[in-house]
């Protein structure tokens, strides 16, 4: 062995041991501090609040119908019409989709706001299947197939559902599966707010 790759000193060496162990500690402990401080894990920042729905022209999801007639898509367009929008983005494939979709169709029973769809990388006959087990609760279902659209609008996993005012601009986001919970203490206040 070479002067110039002789190991460091005895003492140096127990030290560089001790980092790694260092560096978990310091992250169980933020972990641990969040988790105690109330921080909810679930509860990730959007880079889009507060700023314009992205662009997007997507297609209706083929032989959808909601009392008796075709569900159209959704484009950028549609959320910049004035009034509340709560975008669902949504696939037939995803189990915590199936679980919230009650607390949708209660959500669309309320006639609150507007609430459409982005079919998320979705076979279109499992998500009318989906739908039609279910219930359609949508006024628009946009077919996102390739997963572009939900990039744009910075989609970390399906469910996640975001709450745009009448200038169409996003004002919150819920991620993860609405339950009871998060439809009384954050979907409702979060369009009543966007409503002012």
């Amino acid at each position: 062995m070479s002067s110039s790759q002789a190991l460091p000193p005895a003492p140096r060496r127990r030290v560089l041991v001790f980092v790694p162990l260092i560096a978990f500690a310091a992250l169980a402990g933020l972990f641990l501090y969040q988790l105690k401080d109330g921080g909810d894990p679930s509860t990730l920042p959007s880079a889009l609040i507060g700023k314009p729905v992205p662009e997007m022209e997507l297609p209706a999801l083929p032989e959808l119908l909601r009392d008796g007639k075709p569900v159209p898509g959704l484009a950028t367009a549609d959320l910049k019409a004035g009034g509340v929008t709560v975008v669902n983005v949504f696939a037939s494939w995803c189990v915590p989709c199936q679980d919230e979709h009650p607390e949708l169709m209660k959500f669309a029973a309320m006639k609150k706001a507007r609430l459409v769809a982005i079919n998320y990388k979705d076979d279109p006959d499992n998500a009318r299947r989906f739908l039609g087990t279910f219930g359609s609760p949508y006024d628009a279902v946009g077919v996102d197939a390739n997963g572009r659209s939900a990039i744009d609008w910075g989609v970390y996993g399906v469910p996640e559902t975001f709450i745009v005012d009448g200038r169409g601009e996003i004002v919150d986001k819920i991620v993860g599966p609405l339950d009871d919970d998060k439809l009384a203490n954050k979907l409702l206040p979060a369009v009543e707010a966007a409503s002012k």
